[in-house]
């Protein structure tokens, strides 16, 4: 082999393996945005998670409060029938 064929197969072998690095470059540059996309979405649900959970602590609150109350109500109302002369159970 002459000098000219040498440096044309190395050209090629160059070339090559340039469109296989762009390549595999590309590829990967895809899978990050995706990656990143998803990485978004499950960051949105979480939020969105935690005002529900939020929400459901408030709920909560509001509802032990009322059940406070009403044990005040029961008590008052038991004392309420003895003081009557009856028999609360």
């Amino acid at each position: 082999m002459d000098a000219t064929t040498i440096g044309a197969v190395l050209a090629f072998v160059g070339v090559l393996s340039g469109s296989v690095v762009a390549y595999l470059g590309k590829r990967g540059e895809n899978a990050t945005t995706r990656m990143n996309s998803e990485i978004d979405q499950i960051q949105e649900e979480r939020d969105g998670l935690r005002a529900q959970l939020a929400a459901r602590d408030v709920r909560i609150g509001e509802l032990v409060k009322q059940q406070g109350e009403d044990y005040v109500t029961i008590a008052r109302l038991r004392r309420q029938v003895i003081d009557l002369g009856g028999d609360p159970l």
